[in-house]
């Protein structure tokens, strides 16, 4: 019997059934290392989206919240010290110096820039206080995104779950897992 071109060369790959296992293995090792990043930054996105991780007005975010926020955006975890708030005996000194035509320096020196600008357009320093409604397009688009990144924290938990709970080498799963949750706070904190 005859052996057709195909036959009579040697195979070049490995059987595909064993090479998809190994894309499915590999896929599992790196899918649970970034994971907990995946969660840490879909859940930040939110409190992004919506403004959380920063003080205006009445509001001061909480210090994780806040650090956290700083860490999705600046990759360092920093608080912002609070303001001090105005003091009502310090305004009118403000407003002589600038009647006046003299300008107020902080600490260093510098002249404040703020507080020349809240005196030579005082109609725009009021415009500017109010604060702006969005359109209703922007707050559909926040909330579309928050349910895409919790629908992003569901997926990423459930895969957790199905490598965790089915995957053959569940040592190297959790070694991936822990690592990938430890690794980036070291680099924080470090």
């Amino acid at each position: 019997m005859a052996k057709s071109p195909a036959d009579a060369a040697p195979r070049r790959g490995a059987n595909p059934a064993l090479r998809l296992a190994a894309i499915r293995r590999w896929h599992s090792w790196m899918g649970v290392f970034i994971a907990p990043s995946v969660i840490f930054f879909a859940f930040t996105g939110i409190i992004q989206i919506f403004s959380l991780h920063e003080a205006r007005g009445g509001y001061h975010p909480p210090a994780l919240i806040e650090g956290m926020g700083s860490v999705h955006k600046d990759q360092v975890f920093r608080v912002k010290p609070p303001r001090p708030a105005p003091t009502p005996a310090a305004s009118p000194a403000h407003d002589d110096d600038a009647k006046a035509g003299g300008h107020h320096d902080d600490a260093d020196g510098h002249a404040d820039a703020d507080h020349a600008a809240d005196h030579a357009q005082p109609a725009a320093a009021d415009h500017a206080a109010k604060p702006k409604l969005a359109p209703v397009k922007v707050y559909a688009l926040k909330w579309f995104f928050t349910l895409v990144a919790l629908g992003l924290i569901a997926s990423t938990v459930l895969g957790l779950w199905m490598a965790l709970a089915y995957g053959r080498d569940k040592r190297v799963l959790w070694f991936a897992l822990a690592a990938g949750a430890l690794l980036p706070v070291l680099l924080v904190v470090v």
